[in-house]
């Protein structure tokens, strides 16, 4: 893959960079009519072109120029392409599908020629340019249709498509950089981050990508519900060069978020305000010496590596912005974290100082006969209770598992995680996409806005089958849960886990460049108490698989169902409660960071039964040759 330089990074090292302002308010104040939008290209066109700004870089690039210039000469170091809106999905409202791609390559174009004009004028303030990606008019992670809350009106493969279209143009056109801003759903945002990264792929080359959301209201949420701080988690699988806010809010009301992204992004910051809230018809009153002040304050803060305007803004607030920005300090991005940063709505940190997390077991078919029975019936409200219910029960992540040979387990997916992003309570946490197949897998990831959880893959079906995998889940931004399988079969002994976690660590880290702080093993939680003599230390060896792990492998976590090292006690909840709590008393003690349980339905540990805990601690342990037989007789006097 062959890399072109671009500047844009060492100069936001050294000084503060200018964004322009907002083109739309610009291109108002020629009052055009509908025959500036069809020009003689589009003369003919039998639908209105009125109101497509996009279209005026091919129609009236003399405008487009003149506009570029005054942001430029204002003193802008970066000017965003008049493309806001061309991608497929905006422009077919003018029935202009046909023009996207010329459409893009027209207005990088354009932008192109006035920042080299400027360039050269003075080659120790280079210009750039930065290609404008819009959020589209459609939502993929909410339903448009109150009485179908499952329903989208654009998926995930769609704006990919629509996304490569543009982003294809743009990079034609000779663009600096590809900012994807004004998100008001993540999902959207992840769909044009795919298709980026999947077109410079294919093309063997990489330039920098910036992502900016708006937050659309006090709640400081997007209006897709994200929080900014999950909104952060959700992207940043991909090497930004910034992320940021704007849109929606002044600069007064925008700046709560930006100091959240300055204290935590490891990475350059932006900021592009409105120039204040909107008055009563739609206008923007707040003057440049207005905004100026909030400007400063961000500056002087050190929030923002990238300040610039949008709706109202104009060069008047360039040159303001520019003058402050010439004299103040450069923010240095926060300090890479180690730890695993997972999302739902909201975030959800597991570090060294989490104790342990509850992963919700109820919503998976195999773990949960009700709840494979409402799907079965397509019964969707009721399992969706059982999700909300896990909730209640202190789940911090939710499993979700569909595979059962009487389901459609992809369409299955699909459904209950669209309706999983109808109800707050519910997706608020972070979802794991649990299965054994790769395209429900990939089906899954491509519904859920926040950063999921992929579980599982292996090296089972050898080692580029789990390269393949293991790549595409990064593309998709999500943690993946490693099981200690390879292409012998299931690891059941302590060397077989420390030897397969080791090879797969190593193909993640080295080879995929998987962070290593998103690698989640789970090395077999598998059955004791079942009679048979080489099963008698299977949770001797996950535990010490756990220490192992954790002194070895740097930041990776630990996973494990938890349930299954009580199978041969099924029908007795009482002893599998007890057994799963002292199992987990060990393993959280030997580095466990989560395990997939029903945290509903856990004994404390200082409140079992002081007979039935030295029992259960005999096995679990592997302390006595008779560990078995003692604890299946005391079972049975339970459960009698």
């Amino acid at each position: 893959m062959t890399y072109k330089k671009y500047k844009i990074r060492e100069e936001l090292e050294k000084r503060v960079l200018v964004l322009d302002g907002a083109m739309g308010t610009m291109i108002q104040r020629y009052k055009l009519t509908e025959k500036d939008f069809r020009g003689d290209r589009f003369a003919n066109h039998p639908y209105d072109l009125k109101g497509d700004n996009d279209l005026l870089s091919i129609t009236r690039p003399d405008i487009i120029s003149k506009i570029h210039e005054e942001y430029l000469e204002a003193g802008a170091d970066i000017i965003e392409t008049n493309t806001f809106n061309a991608t497929l999905v905006s422009q077919a409202d003018y029935h202009l599908e046909d023009a996207v791609y010329e459409i893009n390559l027209a207005g990088a174009r354009l932008a192109r020629q006035a920042a080299d004009k400027y360039t050269a004028m003075n080659p120790a303030k280079p210009r750039f340019v930065a290609g404008a990606i819009g959020p589209t008019s459609k939502t993929a992670s909410l339903s448009p249709d109150v009485n179908d809350p499952a329903y989208r009106a654009v998926t995930f493969d769609q704006l990919v498509e629509y996304y490569t279209e543009q982003t294809r143009g743009l990079i034609d056109g000779d663009v600096d950089l590809l900012l994807i801003e004004t998100v008001f759903d993540t999902l959207n945002a992840k769909a044009a981050l795919f298709a980026v990264n999947e077109l410079m792929k294919q093309r063997g080359q990489r330039i920098p990508v910036s992502v900016s959301a708006t937050i659309t209201d006090a709640s400081g949420r997007t209006l897709s519900g994200q929080t900014i701080e999950a909104f952060m988690y959700s992207v940043t699988h991909i090497d930004l060069l910034s992320i940021g806010v704007n849109c929606a809010l002044g600069a007064k009301e925008m700046r709560p978020y930006i100091e959240e992204l300055a204290k935590k992004a490891p990475i350059f910051v932006s900021a592009h305000p409105n120039a204040g809230l909107p008055n009563q018809f739609g206008e923007y009153d707040e003057s440049p010496s207005d905004m100026g002040k909030h400007v400063h304050d961000f500056l002087d803060h050190k929030f923002v590596n990238i300040i610039g305007g949008c709706c109202g803004t104009t060069p008047d607030h360039i040159r303001e912005f520019a003058e402050i920005a010439s004299s103040m300090p450069v923010r240095k991005p926060a300090k890479p974290s180690l730890d695993t940063h997972l999302s739902g709505l909201e975030p959800l940190t597991i570090s060294k100082d989490v104790n342990f997390i509850n992963v919700g077991e109820r919503t998976n078919v195999a773990g949960s006969k009700k709840f494979a029975r409402l799907i079965r019936d397509e019964k969707y409200d009721e399992a969706l209770t059982i999700a909300r219910n896990q909730v209640e029960g202190g789940a911090q992540i939710i499993d979700v598992n569909m595979d059962d040979a009487m389901l459609d387990a992809e369409k299955c997916m699909v459904k209950f995680l669209h309706l999983v992003a109808s109800e707050p309570e519910i997706s608020r946490l972070p979802i794991m996409i649990d299965s054994s197949k790769w395209s429900v897998i990939e089906a899954g990831l491509k519904c859920v806005q926040g950063k999921a959880i992929v579980n599982s893959i292996s090296l089972k079906e050898g080692e580029e089958a789990f390269k393949t995998y293991a790549g595409k889940i990064r593309e998709y931004g999500a943690a993946v849960v490693v099981m200690a399988f390879d292409e012998r079969g299931q690891a059941d002994t302590f060397e077989r886990r420390k030897k397969i976690c080791t090879r797969a660590y190593k193909i993640l880290t080295e080879e995929i460049h998987f962070p290593s702080q998103d690698i989640i093993f789970d090395s077999n939680v598998l059955a004791v108490a079942t009679g048979i003599e080489e099963h008698n230390n299977y949770a001797v060896d996950f535990i010490k698989t756990c220490r192992w792990i954790k002194d070895n492998l740097p930041n990776a976590k630990l996973s494990g169902g938890i349930s299954n090292m009580s199978f041969s006690f099924r029908g007795n909840d009482v002893v599998r409660e007890a057994m799963h709590s002292v199992f987990l008393y060990y393993a959280i003690q030997a580095g466990l960071d989560m395990g997939i349980v029903n945290p509903g339905m856990l004994q404390v540990y200082d409140e079992i039964p002081k007979d039935l805990l030295e029992r259960i601690e005999d096995v679990v342990l592997n302390k006595r040759s008779d560990a078995t037989e003692r604890l299946v007789e005391f079972a049975e006097i339970i459960k009698a």
